[in-house]
């Protein structure tokens, strides 16, 4: 999900490297982490940092790295690593591995059968495991109109939402825009997410609001979410343009976006998926934990 090095492979990698590593104690990664301590965070925002975006770090260094910073949990994260998060007390934010990619997703009946079974046998694992969070997408519309593809979604969705709501597991559909990472794909405004959300009338059915991805493809970031806030069960962040630190090299004033989405009421997570491309990116996630703590 970036210009250059797409999250696509960058999951591959993580999860191909994960079958074969060997986990170094924790006492052996302290020195891992940049001095600093623990910050004082206020407790209005539950963070999270994305797994992909951090991806040069092994697991075990980033959740040291979390935990010396205050961040509560990792997101995008799949049930091989799960029990690298439990060992240092996070929490799996945002689960993945049921999804096919992000191109090959609900939009399209042909993808139904696989993803009914991938989603069926991974909605009780992460019950099992203790969480709550399991990631979805659209698919790209391939000439598909957008009242089709929310039929179908619709349709292929309501064979696995059951099962979510029985383990008490939510799904999001993550908005992604199709103007700069995504090109085609079908979930990439806010009102056509939230018209299937309606559609689908679930409380275990939610969207992943990403703000870099609709500040892109729609803008109109804080009213946006005020008025359907009730539709967004995530958060994402990232710099625009570029997807690269929320600083003031770029266009979003975040802790504005945070107090707006903290007066909603909201309690789930907010992760940063940022691309870090300071020399210091253990800082640069520091940094964005400060400026989005409000």
């Amino acid at each position: 999900m970036k210009n250059h090095s797409s999250r696509r492979n960058s999951i591959k990698t993580i999860v191909a490297a994960a079958t074969g590593v060997v986990l170094s104690p924790v006492g052996s990664l302290a020195a891992c982490s940049q001095p600093g301590g623990q910050l004082q965070l206020k407790g209005n925002i539950n963070h999270s940092v994305c797994r992909w975006t951090y991806g040069h770090l092994k697991l075990d260094e980033l959740c040291v790295l979390a935990n010396e910073i205050g961040i509560k949990a990792i997101d995008l994260v799949g049930p091989k690593e799960w029990e690298v998060l439990k060992r240092y007390g996070l929490d799996s934010s945002m689960c993945n591995g049921a999804e096919i990619n992000l191109v090959n997703g609900f939009n399209d009946p042909q993808y139904h059968s696989t993803l009914v079974k991938n989603y069926s046998e991974m909605i009780p694992l992460v019950s099992k495991a203790g969480y709550k969070n399991l990631i979805c997408f659209s698919g790209n519309r391939n000439g598909m109109d957008d009242e089709t593809g929310l039929t179908n979604c619709v349709k292929g969705l309501q064979q696995v939402l059951p099962l979510a709501e029985k383990h008490g597991v939510v799904l999001h559909m993550e908005l992604l825009n199709s103007k700069v990472d995504h090109k085609d794909y079908m979930c990439d405004k806010s009102t056509w997410g939230v018209e299937l959300c309606k559609r689908l009338g679930s409380a275990n059915f939610k969207l992943l609001y990403d703000i870099y991805h609709m500040q892109i493809d729609e803008g109109d970031v804080i009213r946006t979410i005020r008025a359907n806030h009730q539709y967004y069960g995530h958060y994402h962040t990232a710099g625009v343009p570029g997807r690269n630190e929320i600083d003031d090299q770029q266009e979003l004033y975040y802790p504005a976006i945070m107090r707006a989405i903290i007066a909603t009421g909201f309690k789930g997570y907010v992760a940063q998926e940022f691309i870090p491309k300071g020399a210091d990116k253990r800082a640069s996630l520091r940094k964005a934990i400060e400026t989005c703590d409000v």
